[in-house]
């Protein structure tokens, strides 16, 4: 690793300045919250024209907070009898049931689990609310009823659940508003399976997340305007009985992040960030020079991407061990060093404004989300980065809250402190659906809180300039890109960039 000292990193070609950060730019989510809940409220006393809302969101934008108002602002409306929640997983909706009861109250809220699931429910959601198998099981007097969308689309469900609860204030369908979270995971074909479930929708998510699956070619041999694989909500983009707003603040990324958040999401009119420079920091600890190189840099915030030349030639371009071993170097470095994440704190009375407090994440603590993520995008690649976490926490005595690894697609929707992610293109010779998908990408920058370090074998600026040109599509992405590898060009702008040759450490 002593290579990385005498390669410095090069500035990113692109950067974002706001002069909006904090206290600022939380208002910012907070209005569209606030609009958000208007219009809703509107809508369940009939005297708004909208059918649907789609609140969109970028990576770490608070998303959960505003779907958290408005599902409890809905139950307690004078004309709403009770609500539905759902989401694509057991590991979104469990989450969301264990808040809702914080805010509703154990009795008013049931998690609708299926045979298979409800013995993995964990014990702090049975403690939160009521967890049930059976639709006949739910008390009459629930408010807000949560399952996943396979689980409210059995055959016979929706008849079950009016059967036994009966319709809602809207006199028809048993619930007076369907809240969806991340919906644009959901596929269409399965959301037509529970649309009757309430008249008025509400679907709330990361457009940036990976679609249902790839965007191809419409299988639908019916209506050309239909594709029962593409997420739900692109159907209602522009409607004239659909309310559309975005969240314009990330809470998330460090400052240095913004010009890759923006990169993301090219066509929102605004995007600010609540951290401001200097709020999120890496301490390195008993860290030596050779070590602190690369580890100073990710400490900035900006966007780190870093070339590995010499390096034994790999099982294939996106099973590549050999650099995930590299990975492992670092990451020994750090937990030896006994570096720690340092965060700026924020007023609980007034979000993002700072109190003049810090906080400190250390291995081996009680933070809630990983202190290191490891992402790849092959599941065997996802294996032999597992082998490094098992050999580092032996070593170190370190717990899954300082280190885990995943796929780039099971970590959708999670938060940890640093990412260090294979770059989807890594030793590709062309660009396909799945190595250039935005979505993928996407997930594998926008996960980390303080520092991202994206790894790569040498060729990702050759690969771009001669890869043979690919349609573009705007579904399944934040906007229309012109080409694929244009896309990737825009956003490997905003990395601060360095190359090692480590063959000399054989």
């Amino acid at each position: 690793m002593e290579a990385a000292e005498t390669s410095p990193f090069a500035s990113p070609k692109i950067t974002a300045e706001s002069a909006i950060h904090h206290d600022s730019a939380a208002a910012l989510n907070d209005a569209v919250a606030d609009a958000a809940s208007a219009e809703l409220a509107e809508i369940l006393s009939a005297t708004s024209p909208m059918e649907r809302m789609l609140l969109k969101a970028s990576a770490g934008a608070g998303k959960s907070y505003a779907l958290k108002r408005l599902v409890v602002e809905a139950a307690q409306h004078p004309r709403a009898a009770r609500v539905a929640i759902t989401a694509f997983t057991n590991k979104q909706v469990r989450p969301l049931a264990v808040s809702l009861g914080e805010a509703l109250g154990r009795d008013a809220v049931v998690l609708l689990a299926s045979k298979s699931a409800f013995s993995d429910v964990p014990d702090d959601v049975h403690e939160a609310v009521t967890v049930v198998q059976k639709s006949s099981e739910i008390p009459h007097d629930a408010t807000a009823v949560i399952a996943t969308v396979a689980r409210f689309g059995a055959p016979g469900e929706i008849g079950r659940l009016t059967t036994h609860l009966g319709s809602g204030a809207n006199g028809t369908a048993p619930f007076d508003v369907l809240f969806v979270d991340e919906a644009w995971q959901i596929a269409h074909h399965l959301f037509d399976k529970i649309t009757r479930l309430a008249p008025v929708w509400v679907g709330v998510g990361d457009v940036g997340q990976l679609p249902p699956l790839e965007v191809g070619e419409n299988p639908w041999r019916g209506d050309p305007g239909y594709n029962p694989y593409r997420a739900w909500p692109t159907d209602y983009a522009g409607d004239s009985r659909t309310w559309e707003r975005e969240l314009p603040a990330v809470w998330r990324p460090a400052a240095g992040h913004l010009a890759l958040w923006r990169a993301f999401y090219p066509e929102w009119t605004s995007l600010d960030c609540v951290a401001a420079p200097g709020d999120r920091a890496i301490d390195l600890g008993k860290m030596t020079e050779d070590g602190a190189v690369v580890w100073a840099q990710v400490g900035t915030g900006i966007p780190t991407l870093l070339e590995v030349d010499g390096l034994p030639e790999p099982e294939a371009a996106d099973v590549d061990l050999p650099l995930i071993e590299f990975a492992e170097q670092l990451i020994d470095v750090f937990f030896e060093a006994g570096a720690a994440l340092v965060s700026a704190g924020y007023d609980v009375d007034v979000p993002g404004r700072p109190t003049g407090t810090w906080d400190t994440s250390r291995p081996r603590g009680n933070h809630q989300d990983p202190l290191i993520t490891i992402l790849a995008t092959r599941n065997q690649s996802v294996d032999d980065a597992t082998d490094v976490v098992e050999r580092l926490r032996t070593k170190h005595d370190i717990t899954e809250r300082d280190l885990v690894a995943s796929t780039v697609d099971s970590w959708q929707g999670q938060t940890n402190g640093i990412t260090i992610a294979v770059h989807p293109l890594n030793g590709a010779s062309e660009l396909d659906e799945f190595n250039s998908a935005f979505g993928r990408l996407a997930v594998a920058c926008t996960r980390a809180t303080h520092g991202l370090l994206m790894l790569a074998r040498p060729g990702l600026d050759q690969l771009l300039a001669e890869a043979p040109a690919r349609s573009g599509t705007p579904f399944g992405e934040p906007g229309t890109r012109q080409l694929p590898r244009q896309t990737h060009e825009r956003i490997l702008a905003t990395f601060a960039r360095a190359a090692i040759d480590v063959s000399s450490d054989d």
